[in-house]
């Protein structure tokens, strides 16, 4: 809640006014850990501050004499560097996502994508400036002409404070123009969010809205506000650059109106810190196999324990010829003190005879010249002892300086060894033998030159296993390729046989289908005779029809003429009765006849259209069955 509150402080500064030196303060905007949307901004770097004598704003230049006030006045006679690192593809990206969100989020009425908008046309650019400059301006419509010069000039109207050349417009997705328009869309749509987050808030009017509105819209926030700018303002005037004092007191005012509780919030950050550590760890164990993980760590350990048991053998090693030279210079020491001890009782012998015996000078003179004598011996013996030791020294140094050479080597030989697959025994390629050279000091020249040998010719037999398994490989390769030649001379003869197939199979079925007209066309014929033969019959009934009705009125004729001359004329009335009778049993059996005719005819054509037929089946089933032997036949091949 305390971060909208501080939200409405920080957007008192405008996205166009670049801040113009780096300043390590706590921005209003993160005074407390709630989020609020930030209109879209990026994360600019902030640029460098220069002297106070080159410093340069928009809102006018700076004077360099020390405490002097500044310009209020728009229209600074220096062109503003643009700030932003509009060269960086990355805030290109940036930018080119959240001016693709924005323009989703208004509905913006074309398809636009970020791959479109990485090297977009003037007229889809042209369709995005009036697009969101009608955000602004609901009434405004794109000129036909001169939008070159009229895009920059309704930039400058708004007060864009970088420059944006007429030439820029011809070509808006060329890659050296379209970072910079990107730059004056992105203001433009930042400015657009400025405009309407501040339309929402309604800032003039808060102290007469209802009793539901929040407490930053209240007159302690306002009074608050309006002093924190009025204060800062006065000292940007009079040239300062930062406003930490300013800030710390603001936002210790702002605490004491909301009642911010300090204890909870670090609780809450700690808290969430801790939260997100755990699901960093949580997505991160998810992302990788646990067990391939413990694996990997098992082989490594494995790895370095035998690498430290090698160090350690090569350690006793040494420490055992260390014991050796020591058990030797321990000798060298008690027979240097059984000697010194030999001549302590010779000197005392001497230094006895000495004080017991008279000696001449000369005897004297001799002394003291086998003295200096021996004194000499001593120093030369002592100066090659140490002659001896720093030889030694030296030469325990190369020892060591070349045994890492070699060790280095031999290391470089096991991982040559390994990627060709030599190594161990049980590898691929090994064959059985051992290719693995192990360190140890007791190898001496012999012994390397002998591993040495060895390890050659198992390599010169490998080499030799390796080209006449290439040569017969080589071999195979040129048989299977003859193979391959038959195999292919196979296929075009069966391609062959198959065409002769399938022109037989083309001139079986352009046979059929001529018996099929065929057939089609004597059915045609047996229709039409069916059609004749119905013809007829209807006719002769129609004819026996009018017959009936013509012998049915004689009838009453006859009858009339009976019932006038019933006694005049019985012998007549007899003989049309006989007539009559003659003319209807004629006619039944006429009738009787045709439809017997009829039937038979139809019985015929019933049974000449089935053998038809059935010669028709059995001809197919022996095409069916040649055309089955012939796809047999052509599979087998």
């Amino acid at each position: 809640m305390e971060r909208s509150r501080m939200n409405r402080a920080s957007s008192s500064r405008l996205s166009e006014l670049p801040q113009r030196v780096e300043s390590n303060r706590m921005s209003m905007v993160y005074a407390t850990p709630q989020s609020k949307q930030s209109f879209g901004k990026l994360n600019i770097p902030k640029p460098q501050s220069v002297t106070s004598e080159r410093r340069t704003s928009f809102f006018g230049s700076r004077t360099s004499g020390a405490g002097m006030a500044r310009n209020s006045t728009f229209g600074g006679t220096e062109k503003m560097k643009d700030p932003r690192p509009l060269h960086d593809k990355a805030y290109v990206q940036q930018c080119i996502r959240q001016l693709c969100e924005f323009l989703s989020e208004k509905g913006f009425p074309g398809s636009m994508s970020v791959k479109s908008l990485q090297s977009p046309s003037t007229k889809e650019f042209l369709k995005i400036f009036e697009f969101i400059y009608c955000l602004l301006d609901p009434t405004f419509q794109m000129p036909t002409s001169k939008v070159e010069e009229e895009v920059p000039r309704i930039l400058k109207d708004l007060g864009y404070p970088f420059v944006l050349s007429k030439s820029s417009m011809y070509s808006v997705g060329a890659p050296h123009t379209w970072p910079q328009v990107l730059g004056a869309v992105v203001w433009l749509m930042d400015t657009v969010k400025i405009f309407c987050s501040m339309s929402d808030q309604d800032l003039l009017f808060a102290d007469f809205s209802d009793g539901s509105t929040e407490i930053e819209d209240g007159v302690e926030f306002n009074k608050l506000f309006l002093d924190y700018t009025a204060e800062t303002y006065n000292k940007f005037m009079q040239g300062a650059d930062t406003f930490d004092e300013e800030d710390a007191d603001y936002l210790a005012k702002l605490k004491r109106l909301y009642n911010v509780d300090e204890g909870l919030l670090a609780s809450m950050e700690e808290k969430y810190r801790m939260l997100s550590d755990e699901v960093e760890r949580l997505e991160n164990e998810s992302q990788t196999d646990r067990l391939m993980v413990k694996r990997t760590e098992k082989v490594k350990l494995q790895t370095d324990l035998q690498k430290l048991q090698s160090y350690r053998s090569n350690l006793e090693s040494f420490k055992a010829n260390l014991e050796n030279k020591a058990s030797g210079l321990v000798e060298e020491l008690e027979a240097s003190g059984l000697q010194v001890e030999t001549l302590k009782q010779e000197e005392s012998r001497l230094q006895h005879i000495l004080s017991t015996q008279k000696f001449t000078p000369a005897d004297i003179e001799r002394i003291n010249w086998e003295k200096r004598e021996l004194q000499q011996t001593i120093n030369s013996l002592s100066k090659s002892l140490e002659q001896a030791e720093q030889h030694m020294w030296n030469e325990e140094i190369a020892l060591a300086k070349a045994k890492e050479t070699a060790e280095v080597k031999l290391a470089e030989y096991h991982k040559l060894a390994r990627k060709l697959k030599l190594i161990p025994v049980s590898a691929e390629n090994a064959c059985g033998h051992d290719f693995e050279i192990r360190t140890s000091t007791e190898y001496g020249p012999s012994t390397m030159v002998q591993c040495r040998t060895q390890i050659q010719q198992l390599l010169r037999k490998l080499i030799t296993d390796v080209d006449e398994e290439c040569s017969r490989l080589t071999d195979m390769k040129l048989s299977l390729e003859e193979s391959i030649e038959q195999v292919n001379s196979n296929i075009s003869d069966k391609a062959n046989d198959l065409k002769h197939l399938r022109e037989q199979i083309r001139r079986l079925d352009e046979k059929l289908e001529q018996d099929m007209q065929d057939i089609a066309h004597e059915e045609q014929k047996w229709s039409a005779e069916m059609e004749s033969v119905e013809t007829h019959r209807k006719l002769l009934e129609k004819k026996v029809t009018l017959g009936y009705d013509e012998s049915v009125e004689q009838l009453k004729a006859a009858q009339q003429q009976y019932h006038l001359v019933l006694q005049e004329t019985n012998e007549e009335r007899r003989t049309v009765v006989n007539n009559l009778a003659s003319v209807l049993t004629t006619a039944a059996n006429h009738l009787s006849i045709v439809e017997k005719f009829l039937e038979d005819q139809h019985k015929r054509v019933d049974r000449v259209y089935t053998d038809a037929f059935r010669e028709d089946e059995v001809d197919i089933q022996k095409m069916k069955d040649i055309m089955e032997g012939f796809i047999a036949k052509v599979n087998s091949m």
